[in-house]
């Protein structure tokens, strides 16, 4: 495992298009969550982080989309090297973990390359006009400290359902590098 933290993309940039199978096959698209508030999540089966929170996970997109905010969850990594993140193994950890959102699989891994995403879990928060408004970490825990509740996410949710603008500070996710495929590494990631 090669820990790393999030690239922390510039703030009102335009949410990257993406039009990605589910665990289901379909195919979702960014424009099925216009005028929405959207939270990306690039994230994995086996990454310890990503397992830390899963459970909270699952607390707050259920508590979020009650809102009004759409969820997207996006695997990048390379299951030729990682078969835990193969597509079968996804649907499997969707249905086991209780995820609602829409779980998907970035086989070309593009869309992580063009989210500027490091790290699994990688958050982005982006408003109804899909312009970031938030990006880094679910909370201040780690795996073995503390118990994840996802407040500097959730707290970027609240500011952008309340019109307020953000936090100045955001702080980067830290976690499992994206496993990318050989000699596919995006430059900024070295």
């Amino acid at each position: 495992m090669v820990m790393v933290q999030s690239t922390m993309l510039p703030l009102g940039t335009s949410a990257p298009a993406f039009a990605l199978p589910d665990t289901e096959g379909r195919t979702v698209t960014l424009t099925e969550f216009a005028e929405k508030p959207l939270v990306v999540v690039f994230m994995c089966n086996h990454c310890p982080f990503v397992k830390h929170l899963a459970q909270a996970l699952a607390t707050f997109t259920t508590d979020v989309t009650k809102q009004g905010v759409a969820v997207v969850g996006i695997s990048s990594n390379d299951p030729t090297t990682h078969p835990a993140d193969a597509p079968d193994q996804m649907k499997e950890e969707r249905a086991a973990r209780g995820w609602t959102f829409p779980y998907l699989f970035d086989g070309t891994q593009e869309v992580a390359k063009a989210y500027r995403a490091a790290c699994t879990p990688d958050f982005y928060l982006f408003d109804r006009a899909h312009r970031l408004v938030y990006r880094g970490r679910f909370d201040a825990t780690r795996p073995n400290q503390g118990t994840p509740d996802g407040a500097d996410l959730r707290a970027a949710v609240a500011a952008v359902l309340a019109g307020k603008p953000q936090a100045l500070a955001q702080l980067p996710s830290i976690g499992c590098n994206i496993k990318w495929k050989k000699d596919a590494a995006p430059a900024w990631f070295a």
